[in-house]
């Protein structure tokens, strides 16, 4: 089947919905939203801590936040993507307020903020310990009021469509590379129909599940950087990786791992090893608010020099009904397993949690492939530079949505759909019967890529890396061929790729950086300053 959408719009989170409300009401089409499980179900649901922005002017003002985003960044960051997103937060704040979004706010009326790692003022808005929760709420209820956006659900996108689909030979140094829509499997009929397109908008999320252990849901897989990198469209900074300092240790739970939000030691809460002891004082001056990248870091080396497991996070010196009242999810479910954190130690360790790199986008949220746009984590819009500074991604992603949206607007009624397009041809493949083969195979790049692509490499590690997932890329390529496409083969199809881009930018990254930290290369200049920056090893 061949189905129409002026705006095709593939990840239903808050960036993918943020874009559909400000393309819906436009008349200049029709939007649809892909959502390869339900709406509900997405990166942003997951984010407890909250979301930057700059609106207590009495003592923060944006050259602060920008000055805090690059610190975090390494300096890596494009200071006019930092710029960008810090000085349209306000507006995007206002946006989510006005679609129905709840912030916590004072008796007085002003937004209750929180502070986290690496933010020099109090800045973060924030919904108790489920902030995304609540924005995916917020945006759900004002997508699904909204008439002129078609939301199809359990819905997966295989590839997009470009010239290649048409018999041109398309390269990474073609020109003009251009999409027209995106092959999509429809759950009902296990077909897969075309969907043409005069824009399309890739919001597809992380990459965490390509990893053993992520605070992502599942779902995380990489999606679209997958197939834009298929398609030959340019990605970029995959190799900072940001690993969430503190999630739950709980060997029961891996995907996802349960969030313990960087919110709660802005809060207060102290980092410690089991005896009781502190460690952060080695590492960095800014102790337990240190951002992610030295937290992760400092965590897994003592981890390492000790034979542990797992630190602690110690909130007990705080009051009891206070820690109740602001973290009310965390308490419940620390309390599920025996621990109750007013009285005991929260046993934490570091997973995979946010890629900083990806589809390479300009100030308009356009990719290297034209009429393809792409917001929030699978993009790299520049903002993140060597590692994402607490709370950046949400607002990122609305700032970008609009971005995203004012530009496609002006543009789009230069586009037309290319009724040329093909049908998916699955002549001659046969039904899946290897789903062992396709189980295994997850399971074997989760472990490749948490043991050799993790938080500290090197060339050896990555080298191994390389190699084992070649050899999974080959297998899994030759199966894909002779079998019809299924959510599952796809999503192999994916973090393999994933974890090949990942792998392969570390290697090419000669140095230590941001959050790509490998024990062949010493640190550069800036970090051999006596600031504690960044320098987490001793």
């Amino acid at each position: 089947m061949v189905y129409k959408f002026d705006f095709l719009i593939i990840g239903g989170g808050v960036a993918g919905m943020s874009y559909a409300l400000k393309v819906a009401n436009s008349c200049k089409g029709t939007v649809a939203i892909i959502c390869k499980t339900t709406l509900n179900e997405a990166n942003t649901t997951k984010a407890q801590g909250g979301i930057a922005s700059v609106t207590n002017l009495k003592v923060d003002n944006f050259d602060k936040h920008i000055e805090d985003t690059m610190i975090a960044g390494d300096y890596i960051s494009d200071r006019k993507a930092v710029e960008h997103v810090v000085r349209n937060a306000p507006a995007a704040i206002e946006d989510l307020v006005r679609w129905g979004v709840n912030f916590d706010r004072k008796e007085n009326g002003n937004f209750d903020l929180h502070r986290e790692g690496g933010h020099s003022e109090f800045r973060i808005l924030h919904h108790q310990d489920d902030t995304g929760y609540e924005i995916q709420r917020g945006l759900m209820d004002a997508v699904r009021a909204n008439k002129n956006i078609t939301v199809l659900e359990h819905h997966y996108a295989v590839e997009i469509i470009t010239q290649h689909h048409l018999g041109v030979e398309v390269t990474r140094r073609t020109p003009d590379i251009e999409c027209y829509g995106a092959y999509i499997l429809n759950p009902e009929t296990h077909k897969v129909d075309t969907y043409l397109s005069r824009v399309t908008l890739m919001a597809t999320g992380g990459t965490g599940a390509v990893y053993a252990t992520t605070s992502n849901p599942n779902i995380a897989t990489g999606d679209g950087i997958a197939m834009v990198y298929r398609a030959k469209g340019t990605v970029q900074d995959m190799e900072f990786v940001q690993f969430h300092p503190t999630v739950l240790y709980n060997p029961a739970e891996t995907h996802p791992a349960f969030l313990i939000t960087e919110a709660m030691r802005g809060y207060g809460a102290i980092l410690r090893l089991p005896n009781g002891e502190t460690f952060m004082e080695k590492y960095d001056k800014r102790l337990s608010l240190a951002p992610r990248d030295i937290v992760a870091r400092a965590i897994d080396h003592e981890m390492k020099i000790h034979g542990l497991t797992h630190v602690c996070l110690d909130v007990t010196q705080k009051n009891a009904n206070e820690t109740m009242k602001h973290f009310p999810h965390i308490y419940a479910k620390c309390l599920s397993i025996g621990i109750n954190i007013t009285k005991d130690y929260i046993p934490v360790c570091p997973s995979a949690h946010y890629m900083c790199g990806g589809i390479k986008v300009d100030l308009n949220a356009e990719s290297s492939i034209h009429k393809l746009y792409a917001v929030g984590e699978c993009s790299c819009t520049g903002l993140h530079g060597g590692n994402r500074l607490a709370s950046n991604s949400l607002i990122e992603a609305v700032v970008y949505a609009k971005s995203a949206a004012e530009h496609s607007l002006k543009v789009i009624d230069n586009y037309d759909f290319n009724t040329k397009v093909p049908e998916w041809n699955d002549d001659g493949t046969m039904t899946n019967e290897e789903k062992v083969l396709i189980a295994q195979d997850e399971r074997e790049v989760g472990q490749i890529m948490s043991n050799y692509v993790g938080i500290v490499r090197s060339d050896l590690r990555l080298k191994r890396a390389w190699k084992r997932l070649d050899l999974l890329y080959e297998e899994t390529e030759e199966l894909f061929k002779r079998v019809k496409a299924t959510p599952d083969i796809c999503e192999l199809r994916n973090i393999i790729n994933v974890g090949y881009l990942i792998t392969r930018q570390a290697i090419e990254r000669k140095e230590s950086r941001g959050l790509h930290y490998t024990i062949d290369y010493p640190w550069h200049a800036y970090d051999n300053m006596n600031t504690n920056e960044t320098n987490t090893e001793q």
